[in-house]
Order: structure tokens, then C-alpha cells, then sequence
């Protein structure tokens, strides 16, 4: 019997081992399958920025892994550059202002590019001073040279329709610098250029904590909704990967609820590895900033009102003579079905 004990020790460790062996083998399998299962979907982004905080936000909270989707951002480094990337199938969505469809579509291209989910419902830049000036007006600017970023984008016409609705005229009263490319605006300004710049966050805090600007006013709230950055793919896409677009628009407006419901710092922890150069207590800022001014809009639906309010602004910036129609460039049909079935 005491020769037996060692032996029956010695089955029981092996027995063990070959279970735990077993289990790891198994999780490991799951690991891999899991990985396998997920959909890699290419995104291009116009920009890096505080302002896209339910994006990141349905990232770093599962909510694209829930949909099965594993998502790779490229920063596209301009909306025309984003577009182009959609238009040649480099990449599979395109996130930029909805102007860039408006361009497309009037360019005469079959496969021409859709929005189907919208982000932002308000412009997301602010205007960055030389000197701190709580009283702020914009008629201050009259006389003063502005870098305002490129022509025919989004943030630069924008600024123009915020200007002209307080009797300014972008033309003759504001010297705009339309040439320096969106990335580089803000070094422009730290080597003297421009007496403002027109800046998105977590720039424009960076720029006030190094001591080289100071946020004077917010274009997002002077100029009020409008369909602003959105998430778009070119017609051939959408008609063979319907699935692909309903799971990442459902992964969006998880996204848009999760922030509606979290605070200040809730969100900062969900973002803070998309940008790990800031100091928590700064992001909280900026998280506060766009979330006070009502920045993200509640659901994935663009209305017409606000596609239209769009055109409005690029029209009267002069960038289009023909209108596109709002029935071709824009499906709201993803994102009424997310939001009817997430509750």
C-alpha cells in the first residue's frame, strides 16, 4: 500500500497537468478563432482628434469586437486625402466632412461615395489667439490675417459662414491663408505666422499649455449643427458589404451613447491611449470642451436639414455652382435600423 501512494501521486500530477495543458490549449484555439472571426475593416480619418471621442470610444469599449469587426484608423491628414483613399479602394471607409461626397458626385463618377452614419453635428475647430482675450468678438478679426485651412474644406468654409453671420466679410475685411496644409497649421502659427489660427483640440490645448496661443472663441458654437464629419463609402461598397456597414454603424452609435452617458473623466479614461502624449487632466479639458458645446450627435441619422445646411455653407463659399441630391449621397438606412434594435 505504501508503494502505491507515490504511484497514485504521481498519476494524479500527470492527470493535472495534461487537464491545465488541455484548458490552455483550448483557450488558446478560442484566442485564435476569436481573432479569426473578426472582419479587419481599413478607416481612414480626416485628422487625429478629441472631437472623434465616440469613435475611439466604441474601440477601446469592444464595441466593434461585439459586431465583429476589427478596425484599423489611418489618419488620412485631410478630408480631400481621406476621399481619395475611398474613391481608389485603398481604403474601406472614409471619415471626413460630408462636403467631400458633394464633390464627387458633381465630378460626374459612377461609383460615386455615400455617407450612411454621421459623428459630429457641429464644426469641431476653435479660434487660437496670440494673447488671452476672454471678451472675444469676431469683428476683432477685421484687418488681422487668419490661418484658416484649406480651401474647400469643411473648417475654412465654416469659418467664412460664421464670419459673414457677423456682418464680416471674409473676402475683403479677413486676410484668410488658405494654403498651408490642415497638419501644419499649427506649426505655422508657433513660427509667427498669423495673427489666429483656426485649430481642432487636442492641438489648440497644446498650443495654450506651451504658451504660444489662447483659445479665444469656438466655431462649432457660432456656427450652430450642420452635417459635419461622417463615415462614408463608395456605392460598390456599400452594395456588396451591407453587413460590414450595418455592424460598424451599430458600433457607432454604441459609441454615441456610451459618451451621452458618461462624464468628463469616464471618457478621458476610455481615450486616453488614443492619445497618450496628453496629461489626463488636460484631456479631461478638451473632453469638456466639445461635450458642453454639444459637439457628437446622439444617434448616426444626418438629416436633410442639416445636409442641406451643409451645401448652404459651401455654396455660399463659393466651392460649388450644382447642388448634389441628398436622396443619392446620403442612406440613412444603417443607421435607423441601429437605432431602433439598440436599446
Amino acid at each position: 500500500m505504501k508503494k502505491l501512494k507515490p504511484i497514485l501521486s504521481f498519476i494524479l500530477v500527470i492527470t493535472l497537468v495534461a487537464l491545465l495543458t488541455t484548458g490552455c490549449n483550448q483557450q488558446e484555439s478560442k484566442n485564435v478563432n476569436k481573432t479569426k472571426e473578426l472582419k479587419k475593416v481599413t478607416v481612414s480619418e480626416v485628422t487625429h482628434s478629441v472631437f472623434y471621442a465616440p469613435q475611439y470610444a466604441a474601440i477601446s469599449q469592444g464595441f466593434f469586437e461585439e459586431e465583429g469587426l476589427d478596425i484599423e484608423l489611418i489618419n488620412g491628414g485631410g478630408a480631400d486625402k481621406v476621399m481619395t483613399a475611398v474613391v481608389s479602394g485603398q481604403v474601406d471607409i472614409g471619415f471626413s466632412g460630408c462636403e467631400q461626397t458633394v464633390y464627387v458626385y458633381n465630378e460626374g463618377k459612377e461609383n460615386y461615395v455615400i455617407t450612411f452614419a454621421q459623428l459630429t453635428n457641429k464644426d469641431g475647430s476653435f479660434l487660437v489667439g496670440r494673447e488671452p482675450d476672454p471678451n472675444f468678438t469676431f469683428d476683432k478679426l477685421i484687418g488681422k490675417e487668419v490661418i484658416g485651412g484649406r480651401k474647400g474644406g469643411m473648417p475654412e468654409m465654416t469659418f467664412e459662414y460664421v464670419l459673414k453671420q457677423q456682418g464680416i466679410d471674409p473676402q475683403k475685411d479677413v486676410h484668410i491663408d488658405t494654403s498651408i496644409q490642415f497638419d501644419s497649421m499649427a506649426a505655422a502659427f508657433k513660427s509667427g505666422q498669423g495673427d489666429y489660427v483656426t485649430l481642432f483640440e487636442p492641438v489648440a490645448t497644446q498650443i495654450e499649455k506651451d504658451g504660444s496661443g489662447y483659445v479665444v472663441a469656438s466655431i462649432g458654437e457660432a456656427s450652430g449643427d450642420v452635417a459635419y464629419t461622417a463615415y462614408n463609402a463608395s456605392k460598390n461598397f456599400i452594395e456588396k458589404n451591407p453587413n460590414v456597414i450595418q455592424k460598424f454603424t451599430n458600433a457607432i452609435y454604441k459609441g454615441q451613447r456610451w459618451v451621452e452617458q458618461a462624464d468628463y473623466e469616464e471618457i478621458a479614461k476610455a481615450i486616453h491611449e488614443f492619445f497618450p502624449e496628453m496629461k489626463f487632466e488636460d484631456l479631461v479639458k478638451v473632453v469638456q470642451r466639445y461635450k458642453d458645446q454639444d459637439s457628437w450627435a446622439k444617434t448616426p441619422v444626418m438629416s436633410k436639414e442639416s445636409f442641406e445646411h451643409m451645401q448652404n455653407i459651401i455654396e455660399d463659399a463659393g466651392v460649388i455652382e450644382k447642388r448634389a441630391p441628398y436622396e443619392k449621397l446620403v442612406t440613412t438606412e444603417f443607421a435607423e435600423k441601429a437605432v431602433q434594435e439598440i436599446k
